[in-house]
């Protein structure tokens, strides 16, 4: 059976920069809030679907593209919040650890972070972000091999933690640094994450950092959002590339 890979985005910037790259059907499907365009590549069927910003878009997104139009496959591409201090605004972070930071048992004052989907009482306390599958892992430095020698930008794989909130706060992006050890956030991934693990598929994230998620979030993000975005949609042509290679799929004369 072919597969089916489906490529998951947020935002306008997002999906117009994936559309200026890929062989797309010219008018899309809508599902409900998600609006879905059919394509391929080197053979090799694919879906792209505009998701919506936060969690809850995230997951409806990819349980379509899974459940009902048969994605076998997943990547999910666009621009994240900077938590490390050492990575630059620009930065292509291929997601090698995820998790959703926000779910747990909130006592005291303070939120403890715990697995999200489980039972939060009793639960372990939420330390790092859950590894990706190996197969994923290795896809991905194969993919940052083939980048970064000729990115502008530093490339590498990293961790992606998930809230749905904007974080413009320095002292939580350094608070949240230090706890999980994390390289960006976003309002996605987590979810797309838990999605593809219930379904068994194999899920890759691309993240261009478009601000450091602190005090000056809101002025850098406008400016470099159109920029990450391209930076991530090139990414996902290089995957694709990649992974019709692994499949056995020759390039077109």
């Amino acid at each position: 059976m072919r597969e089916m890979i489906g490529i998951l985005c947020a935002t306008a910037e997002e999906l117009a920069a994936l559309q200026a790259r890929l062989e797309l059907e010219p008018r899309a499907q809508r599902h409900g809030p998600t609006r879905v365009w059919r394509g391929r590549y080197r053979g090799e069927n694919l879906v792209l679907a505009q998701a919506g910003i936060g969690k809850v878009n995230a997951a409806a997104a990819a349980t379509l593209l899974l459940g009902a139009l048969g994605a076998t496959r997943l990547i999910f591409c666009g621009v994240a919040g900077g938590l490390d201090p050492g990575l630059p605004v620009g930065a292509l972070l291929l997601a090698d650890r995820l998790a959703i930071h926000d779910y747990g048992v909130m006592a005291a004052g303070r939120l403890t972070s715990t697995a999200s989907g489980v039972i939060p009482l009793g639960a372990p306390a939420l330390e790092r972000p859950e590894p990706v599958a190996a197969e994923v892992r290795a896809t991905l430095e194969r993919l940052a091999e083939r980048i970064a020698p000729r990115a502008e930008h530093p490339v590498g794989l990293g961790g992606v933690i998930t809230a749905d909130y904007f974080l413009n706060c320095a002292e939580t992006r350094a608070g949240l640094f230090a706890r999980f050890g994390a390289q960006a956030i976003d309002m996605e991934s987590g979810a797309v994450a838990q999605v593809a693990a219930a379904w068994g598929a194999p899920l890759y994230v691309i993240r261009t950092l478009s601000d450091l998620a602190g005090e000056e979030s809101h002025l850098t993000y406008p400016q470099m959002a159109r920029l990450a975005a391209d930076n991530s949609a090139l990414a996902v042509v290089e995957l694709l590339a990649l992974l019709a290679e692994m499949d056995g799929i020759a390039p077109r004369a």
